[in-house]
């Protein structure tokens, strides 16, 4: 197995209705490419896992715990364990980063979407 991939060549993982994303996994850390659709809303949960976070394209509101914040390109997050957040995309939708640590074992069940070119360049 190589150490090298391209993140375009990966099939997205269907996360949530119109957000998908493509995951790097290592032993103790993942990196997904998060692409969320206009509007898209990624509803309120939480989770075991450190989370952080980097807009790369479009904008998103962002709520952590009782914060909410309005972001954009190079705005960034970091949420701990079990923290509830929610995330609706802007009208444009957007490309995110995240990392968690450790990987996300509750994907592991979702659904791989059919090869599509990313929502990015």
């Amino acid at each position: 197995m190589s150490a090298f991939a391209d993140i375009r060549e990966i099939d997205p993982l269907r996360v949530w209705d119109d957000v998908a994303g493509r995951d790097v996994r290592g032993e103790q850390v993942s990196l997904v490419v998060i692409e969320l659709g206009p509007g898209a809303l990624v509803p309120e949960h939480r989770h075991p896992n450190e989370q952080l976070g980097l807009v790369i394209t479009g904008t998103l509101q962002f709520r952590v715990a009782e914060e909410t914040k309005e972001l954009g390109p190079g705005s960034t997050w970091s949420i701990p364990s079990d923290l509830p957040h929610e995330v609706r995309a802007g009208s444009e939708g957007a490309v995110v980063v995240d990392v968690f640590a450790p990987p996300r074992d509750d994907w592991g069940g979702l659904e791989r979407e059919a090869s599509r070119p990313p929502a990015w360049p």
